[in-house]
């Protein structure tokens, strides 16, 4: 009987070695958490405000879409004036002869002054329009934002000079008296002076307007990050391996500029929606009989001494979600760059 000789043993030492150094290493629970957009997600999870202001926000935009159903479920409209037919609904005075407004089984939010049309279903609606209009403004803008602002920066040179300075032209505008300067002029392009301007054109201009005076600060930002990044050793790499423009714009560009866009798009949207109320207000937006926050607030505000519960709703309603939705840009703003934590 021959024994092994350690020659004979040691290549099968070496090759256990071998393969033990070869083993993959085990991945780690957490691996697959440290992806930017997970670590954002997880990040945002513990911001209980950030989550309290995004039930908020969501609720609203369900009540704007669900609100033809919730209409029709409830039993009223907008438009129909409750106190022709039941005139005891109002007092001598035309105010609501009941306490609160008029608030009631069958009439939850009580009812308008003078007309008599259901609060309730006025305020749904008027939710309805005034997001509408202000997402429909926040996407136009944002969209007009980021592409002005990478074309500045990645072209530079005399394309960037110029639009520079069409941006510092726009930002020093006073946009509110501009807003109720443009209005007429847009509505006079459509519609003749003696004739009336139908709905769906008001919305319209004061989608467009919205949207040319408030892309500026977006590309200007985006400007800046732009012209930052197309020095890194990335693009010049891109460069090198003879990618076109286009290409380096959408795969090495865009992907680092989201966080700047969402969080200014978070910005955006709620500022639009004061704007568009207080163009309401002022009566060149939006115009009774059209359900929306800023014509509520103005009607209400012809009858708030004697009777606060028609200013009262739409008032809060548009205050909450205005806040809520601040509180949530500031969130994601935390969320997405931690660095710039309160």
């Amino acid at each position: 009987m021959t024994l092994p000789t350690p020659s004979a043993a040691a290549p099968l030492n070496e090759v256990t070695d071998a393969s033990v150094d070869k083993a993959p290493a085990p991945t780690p629970q957490g691996g697959e958490s440290r992806s930017p957009g997970r670590l954002a997600w997880k990040r945002f999870k513990r911001d209980r405000t950030g989550l309290v202001s995004a039930c908020i926000v969501i609720f609203f935009f369900v009540i704007a879409l669900a609100a033809p159903l919730i209409a029709k479920v409830y039993g009223k409209d907008p438009y129909t004036t409750y106190a022709s037919a039941h005139p005891e609904l109002l007092d001598a005075f035309s105010y609501p002869a009941g306490p609160n407004g008029g608030m009631s089984g069958d009439f939850w939010f009580g009812i308008e002054p003078q007309l008599g049309r259901d609060v309730f279903t006025f305020l749904l609606y008027a939710i309805r329009t005034s997001l509408g209009i202000a997402v429909a403004a926040t996407l136009l803008t944002a969209f007009i934002g980021i592409v002005v602002g990478i074309t500045a920066g990645y072209l530079g040179g005399r394309t960037d000079y110029f639009i520079g300075r069409l941006i510092d032209i726009l930002l020093s505008f006073p946009s509110t008296l501009f807003f109720i300067a443009f209005m007429p002029v847009i509505y006079g392009l459509f519609v003749a002076p003696d004739e009336n301007i139908p709905t769906w054109l008001r919305a319209l201009a004061l989608i467009l307007v919205l949207s040319a005076f408030g892309w500026a600060s977006l590309a200007r930002l985006l400007r800046g990050q732009v012209l930052g990044l197309r020095e890194r050793e990335f693009v010049e790499a891109a460069k090198v391996t003879g990618a076109s423009s286009r290409r380096i714009i959408f795969k090495e560009l865009l992907p680092n500029l989201w966080t700047p866009i969402i969080i200014q798009t978070t910005l955006m949207l709620p500022a639009f929606v004061t704007a568009e109320a207080g163009l309401a207000f002022l009566g060149v937006g939006m115009i009774d009989p059209t359900p929306d926050w800023g014509v509520m607030i103005q009607r209400g505000a012809q009858f708030y001494t004697e009777d606060l519960t028609f200013m009262l709703f739409p008032g809060l309603s548009m205050v909450i979600f205005v806040l809520a939705f601040n509180l949530l840009g500031d969130s994601v703003r935390d969320a997405l760059d931690p660095k710039s934590r309160r």
